[in-house]
């Protein structure tokens, strides 16, 4: 699939992964609507770029219809999905203040899980609708997942539950729609360079980073977009969960 001309929604793309991702696809000549909660960001990635600002909960049916319209008006029918929308609060299933907060626990799902499938559906639904590329394709959606779905540690047990479901999304999805030409690709990140990640101390970043097999480092947002680009560009490949980690295996 060439990009070129294409219109795109990236969810969480007002920054991280989601940012790179809107400014790479923007750069190869995509028309990019960048979907965020925090309108000041949406709004400076999208200048920058050249998109459009939709503000966005995705785990809100009303909220992800009305974005997804003012995308459409914007742009045309979205042939390319990148969702990067997530939250990751580390709360052990029962600590010191006893039992995991069942609310927080519902609410990581709701936006990791439930807003993955929410914006799926909705936008698949445009998809199907438009007349096929020259490759066949309708579009392609790319949902973000983790290494944490693998081998989540104490304290990620909403977290990685949810991207859990991600991950077991994928395939029946892929399955659904191959007869009308939508491919479904799911990425599992494991340890970037992202504000979620900027949040935690210096040290332990750094620490984080050396238990990186190679490159012993954190993973550049750009590397992540990379492997959008390529799928974007790469038919064959669809129903694939593809770990970028460098080799990462969580302790």
């Amino acid at each position: 699939m060439d990009v070129k001309g294409l219109a795109a929604i990236i969810t969480g793309g007002g920054s991280g992964l989601g940012e790179a991702a809107g400014r790479a696809l923007a750069a190869a000549g995509a028309k990019v609507a960048v979907f965020d909660m925090a309108e000041d960001a949406a709004n400076r990635v999208a200048k920058d770029i050249g998109g459009v600002a939709c503000i966005c909960d995705v785990a809100d049916e009303a909220s992800t219809q009305a974005a997804i319209a003012k995308a459409r008006e914007a742009h045309g029918v979205a042939r390319i999905v990148v969702q990067c929308a997530g939250i990751a609060p580390p709360i052990k299933i029962v600590g010191k203040k006893g039992p995991h907060p069942l609310d927080q626990y519902n609410r990581v799902v709701q936006v990791n899980l439930v807003g993955t499938f929410n914006m799926m559906r909705l936008t698949a639904a445009n998809m199907l609708e438009a007349e096929p590329l020259g490759t066949g394709e309708r579009g392609v959606i790319i949902n973000t997942a983790s290494i944490a779905a693998f081998e989540g540690q104490v304290g990620q047990a909403a977290y990685a539950s949810s991207k859990g479901g991600v991950i077991a999304l994928t395939l029946p999805a892929a399955r659904e729609f191959a007869k009308t030409g939508v491919r479904v690709v799911c990425i599992a990140p494991g340890i970037f360079g992202t504000p979620m990640m900027a949040g935690l101390p210096a040290e332990v970043q750094k620490s984080l980073a050396a238990t990186v097999p190679f490159p012993s480092r954190l993973g550049d947002p750009s590397e992540y977009a990379k492997l959008v680009m390529h799928i974007c560009d790469n038919a064959y490949l669809n129903g694939d969960v593809i770990r970028v980690d460098g080799a990462l295996r969580m302790g």
